[in-house]
């Protein structure tokens, strides 16, 4: 298990940049085009459904933190943030369906002998559509307050 303050002493970890929009709105079209990809491999290739179906949740994530000026490339520690300075905007109930699909592409990509149980991946799968709609919500929602709050909390880990 990381820690916050673990992920922003790494050098791929946690790091405030300047916000971009341009970014932002890239990683949504990469969520989009992840659950394209899903919905057309989970009959075909299921490993490559699941490791889309996490993607498409991690880069809709990846959106909102590139709009707050948040640079992260390990993604425990994406996640770690999500939980930690995002629980305004995404419920409990999100972060747990995050790290089930985390998990699930996990176990898939990288564990020949271990199964992903069937309910879990129906449950990643049925929900993937809707976190990347919530992360578009947040995206439209979020301000420069909100933005800066989160990003003042960050300063405290430097």
């Amino acid at each position: 298990m990381v820690s916050f303050k673990w992920c922003c002493r790494q050098k791929e970890g946690i790091k405030l940049i300047d916000s971009n929009d341009n970014l932002s709105q890239g990683y949504i079209k990469m969520a989009e085009n992840a659950i394209g990809t899903m919905n057309r491999e989970k009959n075909l290739n299921l490993q490559f459904g699941i490791s889309a179906c996490y993607y498409s949740m991690y880069y809709s994530l990846y959106a909102v933190l590139m709009k707050i000026g948040i640079k992260c490339e390990i993604h425990t520690c994406t996640l770690e943030f999500m939980k930690q300075l995002l629980q305004d905007f995404y419920s409990k109930e999100d972060f747990k369906l995050i790290n089930k699909a985390f998990a699930s592409r996990d176990i898939s990509q990288y564990y020949v002998d271990k199964i992903v149980p069937k309910e879990d991946i129906n449950f990643i799968m049925l929900n993937a559509p809707y976190f990347l709609n919530k992360s578009k919500e947040i995206l439209s929602s979020l301000n420069e307050k909100d933005i800066n709050g989160i990003r003042g909390k960050i300063k405290e880990y430097f």
